[in-house]
């Protein structure tokens, strides 16, 4: 069994969000002329907050606490699922997200990258980002793992350390992973940092984040640590 296989799949379901857009509804015309002001007002704030978009960010995260509470896949064990209330996450912070570039290398290295399980995983250095967080200048290296070819399309994987790891988050780092695109401009939202299943569970093998991704900075958006205990 290839457990990481496995968990890049789960991986995809989970972070893959399809969304609907929400149609306005009209408000009915005829109001009594006494009432008709105040009737219109309050009418008028209850449907904004009605058909208010949820921030995607909420909505994937509804739907990974779903999955890890019902999915046969979970990571979580069987035994702890009953229990399980959702993850813990950061409140959402708008400053950590960030429109950025991708510096494509011209002639990507072939890296490897080890795991939990002293396996190594094999890809590319493939480019990097370069963003401003907490007053301070930072840079991550880019990597496209030759195991996403497996999910149907070629995904950038952003395997980060920060200030607050080892502490506040998981230990061997978070992940961000991103679909490639073509015209190299993307979004790096750090409030969809996720932790690797490996933090989760036995039996997967889970790549650790190298030092050369190590932000200098506090990095409080996406997942935090998990502890059980918290869902009891």
């Amino acid at each position: 069994m290839n457990a990481f296989k496995k968990g890049l799949g789960l991986r995809i379901i989970l972070h893959v969000q399809k969304l609907k857009e929400r149609n306005s509804l009209l408000w009915p015309l005829a109001c009594g002329l006494v009432a008709a002001t105040a009737f219109l007002q309050g009418c008028s704030q209850e449907r904004i907050a009605a058909t208010r978009p949820e921030d995607p960010v909420l909505l994937a995260r509804k739907e990974r606490d779903l999955a890890f509470r019902s999915s046969p896949q979970s990571p979580i064990p069987p035994q702890e699922r009953m229990r399980f209330k959702g993850l813990d996450y950061f409140l959402i912070k708008p400053e950590l997200r960030f429109r950025v570039r991708l510096n494509r290398y011209p002639a990507p290295e072939r890296v490897r990258l080890g795991t939990n399980t002293g396996e190594m995983r094999d890809g590319l250095r493939y480019g990097s980002f370069e963003f401003v967080a907490e007053g301070q200048a930072c840079r991550l290296q880019v990597y496209r793992l030759d195991d996403s070819a497996n999910s149907g399309q070629p995904y950038l994987f952003i395997p980060f350390r920060d200030a607050t790891t080892g502490t506040e988050t998981y230990s061997a780092g978070r992940y961000l992973d991103l679909p490639e695109n073509t015209s190299g401009i993307y979004d790096l939202d750090f409030n969809r940092a996720y932790n690797p299943l490996c933090a989760y569970g036995e039996g997967y093998s889970c790549p650790i984040a190298p030092d050369e991704n190590r932000l200098p900075v506090p990095i409080r958006a996406g997942e935090k640590n998990y502890a059980p205990a918290h869902n009891h």
